[in-house]
């Protein structure tokens, strides 16, 4: 009864895949999916009868349509075989027997015979596997990161160790499908129906991909910020998605070999927060009030402070007072902290000496540090008017 139904199957599944057939993409596919089988499409509209064919045998003179964004890898009993890289329609063809066609001009008594033969010594099966499986060479968004405590690096404009707290998101590329295909992805996700999603919670293969990224924030960062190029600061990070995503292929590439083992590529990044430690915000901020006091802002708030302090001292000790703060000016200069150590100048006046007294006093009244009515009382004291 066994021999009987063999030979059934070996003839029934034969003239079945004798049909050519159209491969397409899977309906319902997520956006993020990077691998997946081409599949027959046997009816469409209520057109077609071919729905008894193998699912491992293409047949010759089958059409495959690759769309745009994507490649197609062949297979043949397990082995790559062939890839295409451009869009269109192609058409298989083979010189496995399996795959012979009397529609394909195979001949007409050789493909049967020589396939019904084959299939009765397999069970009434093929005894080969073909596939088709396309993949993705578009940039595959939506891979988030993160990390549960802070993660440290060396920064280089800081000068110093820093430390967050940070999360976000990449976008992946396929830049070798071969690579990939033979050295990460699982067997499997090499059958028909199963799709490669690097955004799946339950692909393990994605979730290694996870953990690695994870370990390379902090050389990432490192880089990024030691980056003379990139100014050295960490606050860009957030606003250059390309320049930070290069620094953490590189660092996934030192540690992991996406690239050069698996064919893959971090291509942008978006960090969605970064949450200092609380030594990095106290180093922000010291750097902050640093950069407020830096150039003509500078000189702007350091003149506002002087003169707010001429103020209290004409409040509180009046024309001597004034007198003080206008000798101290003098002997640093307004907004001498920008400006380079200048020669050592001759020895001031005698304190006593009136002419000093006014010439200095004339100099803060020309500069607005002082009144007419100051200069005035000054001038009046230093002549014992």
């Amino acid at each position: 009864m066994g021999l009987i139904k063999a030979v059934s199957g070996a003839v029934g599944g034969m003239l079945a895949d004798q049909w050519k057939d159209f491969y397409t993409v899977p309906a319902g596919l997520p956006s993020t999916a990077a691998l997946f089988a081409a599949v027959p499409q046997g009816t469409n509209a209520g057109r077609g009868s071919n729905t008894s064919a193998s699912s491992n045998i293409i047949t010759n003179g089958s059409k495959i349509v690759v769309p745009e964004g994507y490649g197609l890898l062949l297979f043949q009993d397990g082995k790559i075989t062939g890839f295409v890289a451009e869009p269109g329609g192609y058409e298989w063809r083979s010189d496995d027997i399996n795959s012979q066609s009397i529609f394909a001009g195979d001949g007409i008594v050789s493909p049967l015979i020589m396939q019904s033969w084959e299939r009765f010594k397999f069970g009434g099966q093929p005894g080969s596997q073909q596939a088709a499986f396309f993949v993705s060479l578009k940039e595959l968004p939506d891979n988030r990161f993160g990390t549960q405590s802070e993660i440290y690096w060396d920064d280089g404009f800081l000068n110093t160790q820093v430390g967050a707290v940070t999360r976000g998101s990449y976008t992946l590329k396929i830049v070798d499908p071969i690579l990939f295909v033979k050295n990460f992805v699982p067997a499997t996700y090499l059958r028909p129906g199963a799709v490669f999603d690097f955004t799946d919670l339950d692909n393990a293969a994605a979730g290694q991909l996870f953990n690695e990224v994870v370990g390379s924030l902090a050389p990432a960062f490192s880089l990024y910020t030691n980056d003379p190029s990139k100014g050295n600061r960490i606050t860009k990070i957030q606003q250059d998605s390309v320049g930070f995503a290069k620094s953490l292929s590189d660092a996934v590439e030192q540690a992991y070999q996406w690239r050069s083992d698996r064919g893959l590529a971090i291509v942008k990044t978006a960090i969605v927060s970064i949450e200092y430690d609380a030594n990095t915000r106290e180093l922000l901020k010291t750097v902050q009030r640093a950069d407020a006091l830096s150039g003509a802002r500078g000189n702007s708030n350091l003149q506002a402070s002087v003169a707010q302090g001429i103020q209290s001292a004409g409040e509180n000790g009046g024309a001597a007072g004034l007198m003080g703060i206008g000798m101290a000016t003098g002997m640093m200069g307004v907004g001498g902290l920008q400006q380079p150590v200048a020669p050592a100048a001759p020895a001031a006046p005698a304190a006593d000496d009136p002419v000093a007294k006014l010439k200095k006093a004339k100099e803060m009244l020309d500069l607005g540090l002082i009144t007419q009515q100051d200069y005035d009382a000054l001038k009046a004291k230093a002549l014992g008017l």
